[in-house]
């Protein structure tokens, strides 16, 4: 599951880098910086969809925030 949680992540850097070098290539004028940076959006939505769906299944836990309150 780190893997596949790391490898989408991974994809969204790239994706977002190449928006930024599109957007200074094309001076902003060409629809490859939209796409890039769609692309970005859906793996993001992508990767929370997956994380949300491996909590449920149980393949991985919530350890929640440890409080000590002194």
């Amino acid at each position: 599951m780190r893997i596949v949680v790391a490898l989408i992540f991974a994809g969204i850097l790239v994706s977002l880098g190449s928006a930024l070098l599109y957007l200074i290539k094309d001076h902003g004028t060409g629809k490859r910086t939209v796409k890039a940076l769609t692309w970005r959006i859906g793996l993001s939505v992508s990767l929370f969809l997956l994380l949300l769906l491996a909590h449920q299944l149980g393949w991985i836990e919530s350890t929640g925030i440890t409080y000590r309150v002194r």
